[in-house]
Formats: structure tokens, sequence, C-alpha cells
């Protein structure tokens, strides 16, 4: 596993175009009143840089080495999308805008996985959302909001439960990163729901975007060096060809490889220490 500071130093210049991207969005803090195709991409262009990132760390579209980065990838596209939908919310676009992160979200669920499974993690997290939208339920104008509101936040809750349940022994900081990405993903989901439906927050929009600013860039940070989640996703592909071979019979299983040059050098001495022996028998006949 590489160390934090190697990774800091590593991916820190990697990071200055979403950094760049970021205090722009900050300093310029274009009003939601007046959507546009600027402030458009002003919001999006630091999703698009994480996007980059991840892109420059290796991609395969069918490589089962690559399929945690690739859906970390698709999150992102996604997340940007509904960023661009929310600029034009007075527009109608809020629900498309929901739907967009909620197909983030579930990338990043599979992208976390479902082991270790940890259950009762689940069940806790669970209970606190179902808390908590029972007590948001009250403010939620009718119609299909509430349904909405309640699939988005099983999604986002599931998500959190399977970032949270990856982290443990051993300790990886690139799992510890998408933890946090996750939570501090429902701390800005959170704050924008009780701002727009239950009542006004004090700065809550600096507080939002702040938040998911930083949450993306966690949950974008543990592409790197998740070699584990790789070697897991290629031993289930590998598990799954062998299943199939044992399925098909004994005829239809292909052939052992053969052993390869290097242990065949091991085996029978015949290396590179070997034949300078004989060499040296040669010439001393």
């Amino acid at each position: 596993m590489v160390s934090p500071v190697t990774v800091v130093k590593s991916c820190g210049p990697r990071l200055v175009p979403f950094f760049k991207t970021t205090c722009i969005y900050f300093v310029l803090w274009l009003p939601a009143s007046s959507a546009s195709w600027f402030s458009t991409l002003i919001k999006c262009l630091p999703i698009l840089c994480l996007c980059a990132f991840v892109a420059a760390h290796g991609m395969s579209l069918r490589a089962a080495v690559h399929s945690y980065a690739r859906r970390i990838l698709a999150g992102l596209v996604f997340s940007a999308l509904g960023d661009a939908c929310l600029v034009w919310e007075a527009y109608g676009y809020f629900e498309p805008g929901m739907l967009m992160f909620g197909t983030a979200h579930a990338f990043y669920l599979a992208a976390f996985g479902i082991q270790p499974l940890r259950a009762r993690l689940g069940l806790v997290l669970g209970a606190s959302g179902a808390a908590i939208y029972g007590l948001m339920f009250p403010c939620l104008p009718p119609g299909p909001m509430p349904a909405l509101l309640a699939a988005y936040f099983s999604l986002i809750v599931a998500m959190m439960w399977r970032a949270a349940a990856r982290v443990g022994r051993p300790w990886t900081w690139n799992r510890m990163c998408a933890c946090v990405g996750a939570a501090l993903f429902v701390a800005s989901d959170l704050a924008l729901a009780v701002d727009k439906f239950c009542t006004r927050l004090a700065a809550a929009p600096a507080f939002v975007m702040s938040t998911y600013y930083l949450a993306q860039m966690c949950i974008a940070l543990s592409v790197v060096d998740c070699r584990d989640d790789d070697a897991a996703a290629a031993a289930a592909v590998a598990a799954d060809k062998r299943g199939g071979a044992v399925e098909g019979g004994a005829d239809s299983a292909p052939p052992p490889p053969p052993p390869s040059p290097c242990r065949r050098i091991g085996e029978d001495g015949s290396g590179a220490r070997g034949g300078v022996h004989q060499r040296a028998a040669l010439s001393a006949r």
C-alpha cells in the first residue's frame, strides 16, 4: 500500500486543476437565479477535472482490474450532469438532477461492492436515514417528491453503508477516503434538503457546495492504489470462468499450461549456474 505522504506528492499536482476551478467557482459565486451556460460550465468544471484525474490513473472498458475506477468515473460523469440540471432548477430540472445524482450514487454503490457485509452497520445507518426522512416528511410538497426523495435517501444511505463497511482490517487510506467522501456527500445533500424543503439555513449554499466538492475529491482519490479492489474483481471473474469450465465437464476443460521456463530452470538445475558448471567441465576435459 502506498503511503499517504507519497500520494500527496504524486497526486497533488494532478489535483491542481480541480482546486483552481473550485476557487473560480467560489470567487465568481454566480447566483442561482441567473442560470446560463457559463454558470453551468463554471459549476461543472471541478467535477470534470476529477473525471480527468480518475481517467489519468489508467482506464480500460473491458479489463476487470479497472472496474472500480470505471464505476467511480461513471459516478462523476452523472454528478456533473446533475450539477448542470440543478443550475437550471428554476426551469423544472430539479427532478432530473435528482435522477442524475441517484444514478451517480448507484455507480458508487456498485464500486464499493457488497463485501464485507457488516449488516449491523447497515441497519443502524438505515434506521438513521429513515428517522431523518420521517422528520422531513411533513415539510415535503405533495406529489411525486416524497417518493423521489425516499428513493434518493435509500440510495445515498446504502452508498454510505458500503463505503463505511469497507473500512477495517487491513486498514487502507484509499478506503478511508471513500468513506469520508460518502459521509461528506450525505452531509451536503442533507443540508440541501433541509434548506430547500424545511427551513432556510445560514450559509447553506456555501456549506453545501464546499462539502460536495470535498466529497467528490475524496471519492476520486480512492481510485489511487485500489489494487485490492481490482484484484477482488479479477478474482471474481476468474472464479466465474472456472465455475463455467467445471460445469462444462472435464473434456471441455482446457489443458493445463506448460511450466514456465523460470520454473524449469529452478527444478532441473540447468539454469545459469548449471550451464557455467557444464562449460567448466568441458573446458577441463
